[in-house]
């Protein structure tokens, strides 16, 4: 079992505690087999709802597939625990956001879509379906009366 963990940046304005949102929440990602290569390519997602059984009882996880082009079974599962918001003060660095417990995948390119909240950094406003497929998101704060923003959204998948 190997760990990885998907590392998000953004420059924030006006706002904190960016978070997906849910046990329902998307996580598109595009997959490698750590047996033959093949790289998915098409844009797979995982949720923490999906649990499957893996193969002999070994336990479960949140995807389990079977490689188009070797046939080998791989999984990977989301942890939970893991999971942390994206706040004011990590704004333009790199942080991650959440681990991957991958058997046989490696998670090789992340596409943030919708399903992401965030708040006001002074005022508290919760703003919620906040779409960052685009890359951005803005919006205005009536309690603080500023624009409040999520841009320059990138990402990168490192081994933990």
């Amino acid at each position: 079992m190997v760990k990885y963990g998907l590392q998000f940046k953004a420059t924030l304005e006006n706002v904190t505690n960016v978070r997906p949102v849910g046990e329902d929440f998307r996580w598109f990602l595009k997959l490698k087999c750590g047996n033959c290569g093949e790289v998915s390519d098409k844009w797979q997602y995982i949720t923490l709802m999906e649990n499957t059984p893996l193969k002999g009882g070994r336990g479960s996880a949140s995807m389990v597939q079977k490689c188009k082009l070797c046939s080998r079974e791989n999984s990977i599962d989301i942890l939970k625990d893991t999971i942390t918001p994206y706040n004011a003060d990590d704004s333009e660095r790199f942080k991650t956001m959440v681990q991957f417990e991958c058997r046989g995948l490696e998670p090789v390119d992340f596409q943030a879509q919708a399903g992401f909240a965030a708040q006001g950094a002074e005022s508290g406003t919760p703003f919620s379906e906040i779409n960052l497929q685009e890359g951005d998101w803005n919006d205005y704060d009536e309690k603080s009366k500023e624009s409040v923003g999520i841009y320059e959204v990138t990402h990168k998948v490192i081994k933990c």
